[in-house]
């Protein structure tokens, strides 16, 4: 949770200028664009100030929302990592049982505490360079051993199915 809202249009763009101590040259290396267009979208002379195009736009946000507020983002990160995170998901979540098992893979609403542990791993992972599908598998080994295995208290050596994310959604606690 983000105390302040993230900057968004010509505040994306000067919030970018500003995290660059004003080069409009870091900033185009940031966006993987020419200097020059960044020059267009920040000049005051009139008639000659252009707005940046949709595909240019979301590369705007994706960089200012990957810098906004980093303290807060390392202190929620800490806490995530001593206190855990609830996952909301909606997604074909089970054991990979025979059909007809009462545990078969099937779409799921789950609501469910994981430990700082698990937060822990998937930062490490993020870290480490790790794709979604790397920290999907971490998720789900979490997901069966809290929701399906109770903790450890039952279920061992069986195979969790955990795909087809509609949602993730995560509060740290």
């Amino acid at each position: 949770m983000l105390s302040r809202p993230v900057p968004t249009g010509d505040a994306a763009v000067r919030f970018l200028l500003r995290t660059e101590k004003g080069s409009t040259k870091k900033v185009a290396v940031l966006l993987g664009i020419s200097q020059r267009t960044v020059q267009r979208w920040t000049t005051t002379r009139s008639g000659m100030r252009r707005q940046p195009s949709p595909v240019h736009a979301g590369m705007i946000d994706e960089a200012v929302r990957a810098r906004w507020q980093p303290r807060v983002r390392a202190r929620q990160r800490v806490r995530a990592q001593t206190d855990g995170f609830v996952l909301y998901t909606r997604a074909r979540f089970g054991f990979a049982a025979p059909a007809g098992s009462s545990d078969d893979p099937r779409v799921r609403l789950i609501t469910q505490y994981l430990s700082g542990e698990v937060a822990r791993e998937l930062f490490a992972a993020r870290d480490a360079g790790a794709g979604e599908q790397q920290q999907m598998v971490i998720l789900a080994r979490a997901l069966g051993h809290a929701y399906f295995r109770d903790g450890g208290r039952r279920g061992h050596g069986l195979g969790i199915a955990f795909t087809d994310v509609e949602f993730a959604e995560f509060t740290i606690c």
